[in-house]
């Protein structure tokens, strides 16, 4: 049987980048974020150290199968030396882009990593006294890989007219498909007003 993951979902799932090691249960951060899945048990929680806005350092610890560490393991690495501004528009596509692709079934594990990081970028402005002016008004459509309005929206510009178009543009409903009849009123709704 061939492997399932990609050399890249490997390397992050063998050798994990900034977990949280025991040793540093009190790790000072600027942001802590938790988040979980009750689809599939997975949790997680990241924590951020930030300055002057740009994230310096990262830890994290997961609760979650081989996809939810790689992905987290990633993230770690990519958010390091970013803009909280930037780092807060990550999307779950752009990890599965980094680790060059995971199965449909473990698409929902790439979603964690994002939301915990956007909680704990929550949690820093909310310490420092300031409004989160990065956060996107949307309506969550997919539960399972956290996919909006504003995500369908985008798709739909960018030529996605029928369910499986959405499919292939966004990973919608490849979780537990509840979302499907929602996403494709949110379609409807597009054509009528975009055309």
């Amino acid at each position: 049987m061939d492997w399932l993951y990609s050399d890249v979902v490997k390397d992050h799932f063998t050798n994990p980048r900034n977990v949280l090691m025991e040793e540093e249960a009190n790790y000072p951060c600027d942001g802590r974020g938790q988040t979980g899945n009750i689809r599939c048990g997975d949790q997680m929680l990241m924590l951020l150290r930030i300055k002057d806005d740009v994230i310096t350092d990262a830890r994290w610890k997961t609760y979650g199968c081989a996809s939810a560490i790689a992905s987290t393991s990633m993230l770690s690495e990519m958010i390091k030396g970013m803009h909280i501004k930037d780092a807060y528009q990550i999307k779950p596509e752009d990890l599965v882009k980094k680790l060059e692709g995971l199965p449909d079934s473990k698409l929902h594990c790439s979603v964690l990593g994002d939301k915990a990081l956007r909680a704990a970028i929550d949690d820093y402005l909310e310490k420092t006294g300031r409004q989160n002016l990065y956060k996107v008004k949307a309506v969550e459509i997919c539960h399972c890989l956290g996919v909006t309005d504003k995500d369908i929206e985008a798709a739909f510009q960018n030529g996605a007219r029928d369910w499986n178009g959405l499919q292939k543009a966004t990973k919608i409903g490849t979780g537990c498909g509840e979302c499907k009849q929602k996403a494709i009123d949110a379609l409807h709704s597009l054509e009528h007003i975009l055309g």
